[in-house]
């Protein structure tokens, strides 16, 4: 974790943007619709939010229009709210700052913060290795090569 992409908590976020509260827009959740575990958690996230979230698979959609390349997407889930992206654990943490419920939020606050924000940045990593092992994972889901996400 010393190279620059592990040494701050908050490198795919827009200059300017708060992790925290902001005008309620339409949020998207992209995630590898190759993967069960995956599409299990997306549509979990969906069906159990208190505010308007739709998931798409990265495979199905341009996500250039979200301002993405096809490699961050297969890298890793992204939640876009209005110009703001988040990955990884960032994007788990925004979905729990979204919610209306106090504790949630509170949750989602402590994940953008360090040292919090590097520990569940290395537990998303874990997941997203062996998400291929994990319930609802298939062969699928396993990254090409041994690849690890790098955050």
């Amino acid at each position: 974790m010393a190279d620059a992409e592990h040494s701050k908590c908050f490198s795919e976020r827009s200059a300017g943007s708060s992790p925290a509260f902001g005008t309620m827009t339409m949020a998207t959740l992209i995630f590898d619709g190759d993967c069960g575990f995956c599409t299990t958690a997306a549509s979990w996230a969906v069906r159990h939010s208190k505010v308007p979230i739709h998931s798409l698979p990265w495979q199905f959609t341009d996500v250039t229009r979200f301002g993405l390349l096809i490699p961050q997407a297969q890298a890793h889930v992204w939640l876009v709210v209005g110009e703001e992206k988040f990955r990884g654990h960032e994007a788990i943490a925004k979905w729990l700052i979204l919610q209306p419920n106090k504790l949630y939020k509170a949750a989602g606050q402590i994940m953008f913060i360090p040292p919090f924000c590097f520990i569940f940045a290395g537990l998303y990593r874990m997941v997203a290795r062996f998400r291929h092992k994990l319930p609802g994972g298939t062969p699928a889901c396993k990254l090409p090569g041994g690849q690890v996400p790098n955050r």
